[in-house]
């Protein structure tokens, strides 16, 4: 029954292999899933219906939600910017 499963990649013991992922779902369940979102436009009764919020809320945080390691910028900005500086060439400020 577990012929092909591959092992974990953390070390034995720990859930660092984890962290991020679980992460990233406790964000979801509580941005985009919980009544009172912005991400909703009604109660989720189907599966259409939760796709449609998944897709709405993956779009936002991939592309609109301010990081704080990216200087409260977007990633989608800051991805924007950071190929702009690249095409402009190193020691050169775009």
């Amino acid at each position: 029954m577990l012929a092909g499963l591959a092992g974990s990649v953390g070390s034995v013991g720990d859930a660092y292999d984890n962290a991020l992922a679980e992460t990233t779902i406790g964000l979801y369940k509580t941005e985009c899933t919980r009544d009172g979102s912005p991400f909703r436009t009604g109660p989720i009764a189907t599966l259409a219906d939760l796709e449609e919020v998944t897709s709405a809320w993956v779009h936002w945080y991939n592309t609109q939600r301010l990081m704080h390691r990216l200087g409260r910028r977007p990633p989608a900005e800051a991805e924007a910017g950071y190929y702009q500086q690249a095409a402009a060439g190193p020691g050169r400020a775009a």
